[in-house]
């Protein structure tokens, strides 16, 4: 959904209300292939509105992602919802009008609004850094493999405490320092 500023300019007396379905399945995978495998059909609801040359857009956005998880990279279903604004300006000079942590974006010659982007964008920001199937979640055993497993801090400083004893080929190095407790640093 692309709109231009001019179009928009018709809109000062009242907001332009959209509600629409977008497909972004292929360029979120594509651009995204390693954070993203697929995306349902996108649900945006919301509303343009013009003011002195300035464009605000105010949009929630439902959607289903397929993400890898973060563990073990097996896909999960990922139940997308929220909601954002964004403001879009034809001149840098009305940048003095919003605050330092709104969403200000200055368009470039063409003038064109591309709400296809904005969604797309604002759904890859809220992609969680941590994601676990229902199975990592409710405690299913970590991924292992030959010679090699994945452990859990708290594994790790426990086997790490019990085996705390000095290599061999290191032990004479504590003749050196005889009178040196092992505790101290």
């Amino acid at each position: 959904m692309k709109w231009s500023l001019k179009e928009l300019a018709h809109y000062k007396d009242e907001p332009l209300s959209f509600n629409s379905t977008l497909d972004l399945n292929a360029s979120l995978t594509e651009r995204f292939s390693d954070l993203i495998l697929a995306v349902d059909p996108v649900q945006i609801k919301g509303d343009l509105s013009y003011e002195k040359g300035d464009v605000m857009v105010t949009a929630t956005v439902t959607t289903v992602l397929t993400v890898p998880s973060s563990r073990s990279l097996t896909p999960v279903k990922l139940p997308t919802h929220f909601s954002f604004t964004e403001f879009y300006l034809a001149d840098a000079s009305h940048l003095e009008r919003y605050e330092s942590d709104e969403t200000v974006i200055v368009l470039d010659e063409d003038q064109m609004i591309d709400l296809d982007e904005a969604v797309a964008e604002n759904i890859v920001l809220g992609i969680p850094m941590r994601v676990l199937s229902s199975e990592e979640q409710t405690g299913a055993p970590l991924p292992t493999g030959s010679d090699w497993e994945v452990v859990s801090e708290d594994d790790y400083v426990a086997h790490a405490t019990k085996h705390n004893s000095v290599d061999p080929r290191l032990a004479k190095l504590k003749e050196l320092f005889p009178d040196q407790d092992d505790n101290k640093n």
